[in-house]
């Protein structure tokens, strides 16, 4: 793994462990907000599609039949990406406060905390590799 690779791995956490420290100043801030806003956006959802990233390339998108758009696969992938990592990190979110608010233990903190421990531990993670296509009759090629 080459340093950049690291860092980039490392960018999601990062966030969360920043939204964190965030929670230090005082309410109503707009830093504390910006931080917490923007890791509870895309944090744990890039963390979980970097762990699907090869898996989502296997496929790469259909455009339609003229193409007017050289780099029309390039920018779609791109946007489904930022489309699954927004969807990715509401939906965990979600969930994860349901759970707290199921068991009675709902605060902003413990949600912040365990969403930013789950992305840590899904940025140590690593990659799953794509299955070959399949044919019609379930076979490999």
């Amino acid at each position: 793994m080459t340093p950049q690779e690291l860092v980039v791995r490392m960018v999601p956490p990062f966030g969360g462990w920043l939204a964190l420290s965030a929670l230090a100043l005082p309410d109503g801030s707009a830093l504390r907000g910006a931080a917490m806003i923007v890791f509870l956006a895309a944090g744990p959802g890039a963390a979980l599609v970097r762990i699907c990233g090869p898996a989502l390339a296997a496929r790469p998108a259909e455009g339609p039949v003229e193409r007017r758009d050289p780099a029309f696969e390039r920018h779609s992938d791109l946007l489904e990406r930022l489309m699954l990592i927004v969807f990715l990190s509401v939906a965990v979110a979600l969930v994860v406060a349901t759970v707290f608010i199921a068991t009675h233990a709902f605060s902003a903190q413990r949600v912040l905390l365990t969403l930013t421990l789950l992305t840590t531990v899904a940025a140590f993670c690593p990659r799953l590799r794509a299955s070959p296509p399949r044919t019609a009759k379930g076979t490999a090629l």
